[in-house]
C-alpha cells in the first residue's frame, strides 16, 4: 500500500509542477512564491520578520493558500480531464488513491512553506546580519514546522472533501474560497470592535501563555484533521464516483 501511495504522490506532484496552472502550480508560480515570501517581504520587514510573532502567523497561513491552490484539482480536475474513471478502475485501493492525493498536497504546501521560511532567514542574515546570526526565537523555530504541517493537512483534507463532490475545478475553488474568507474574518472584525473590547483583548494577549495556547491549538488541529480524513474516507465510494 505504501508503494502505491508513493506512486500516486509522485504522479500528483509531477502534475502540479508541470501540467496544472501555469502561475499557480508550475515552476513560474513556485519562483514567484519563493521570491515574495523568501526574499522581497523579509527585505521589506527587516529583522522584525524573524524576531516578531509575524513568522508563526505567516508560515501557518502560507501552507493553507498553497494547498488551496492545487487541492481543488485533486478529483474535480480528474473529472474534467476524463481521467477519473481510469484512475478508479485501476487496481489501486480507495485508501491508496485518497491518501496519495491528500499527502501530495501536504508535501507541496508544507515543503514550499519551509523552503521560504529558511530562505527568508538567509535573506535577513545576508542583508542585516552584519556578522551576527539572526535566528527565530526557539519556540517559534519549533512551532513553524509543526503548525505549517497541521495547517497544510487541514487545507488538504478540506479541499479533498470539496473536490470529491465538485463537478469542476472552478466549482471546487469557489467553494474552497469560503475557507479563505473565514481566515480573514478576524482582520475585518477586530478593527470595528468597541475600544473596551479591544483593550481587554490586548491585555489578555500581553499576559497570555503562548506555549499553552499553541499546544491547545495544535491539539484542536489534530482532531480536526482526524475528522476531515475520517469523513473523506466515508465519502470516498468508488462506484458512486464513477457513476457521478
Amino acid at each position: 500500500m505504501i508503494r502505491d501511495i508513493v506512486t500516486i504522490l509522485w504522479k500528483e506532484l509531477k502534475e502540479i509542477l508541470y501540467q496544472r496552472g501555469r502561475l499557480r502550480g508550475g515552476w513560474v508560480g513556485l519562483l514567484i512564491i519563493v521570491g515574495v515570501f523568501g526574499v522581497f517581504m523579509p527585505l521589506q520587514s527587516g529583522p522584525e520578520w524573524v524576531e516578531s510573532p509575524l513568522p508563526l502567523i505567516l508560515w501557518s497561513w502560507v501552507p493553507f493558500v498553497l494547498v488551496g491552490g492545487v487541492i481543488a484539482d485533486s478529483f474535480a480536475g480528474e473529472r474534467e480531464r476524463h481521467t477519473l474513471e481510469t484512475l478508479l478502475a485501476s487496481r489501486l485501493s480507495d485508501q491508496t488513491i485518497l491518501f496519495g492525493k491528500i499527502i501530495s498536497a501536504i508535501v507541496y504546501g508544507w515543503s514550499l512553506a519551509l523552503a521560504c521560511a529558511l530562505l527568508s532567514l538567509v535573506t535577513i542574515n545576508a542583508a542585516y546580519g552584519k556578522g551576527n546570526i539572526i535566528w527565530y526565537p526557539p519556540l517559534t523555530a519549533i512551532a513553524i514546522p509543526i503548525f505549517s504541517f497541521l495547517i497544510a493537512a487541514t487545507a488538504s483534507g478540506l479541499g479533498v472533501l470539496i473536490s470529491l463532490r465538485s463537478a469542476s475545478v472552478r466549482q471546487a475553488q469557489q467553494t474552497f474560497s469560503l475557507a479563505y474568507f473565514l481566515l480573514f474574518v478576524p482582520v475585518f472584525v477586530v478593527p470595528i470592535l468597541p475600544e473596551k473590547i479591544k483593550a481587554t483583548f490586548l491585555t489578555w494577549l500581553v499576559n497570555a501563555n503562548f506555549t499553552q495556547i499553541g499546544i491547545a491549538v495544535a491539539l484542536i488541529l489534530i482532531l480536526v484533521n482526524i475528522g476531515l480524513i475520517s469523513v473523506a474516507m466515508m465519502r470516498f465510494k468508488r462506484n458512486q464516483l464513477i457513476l457521478d
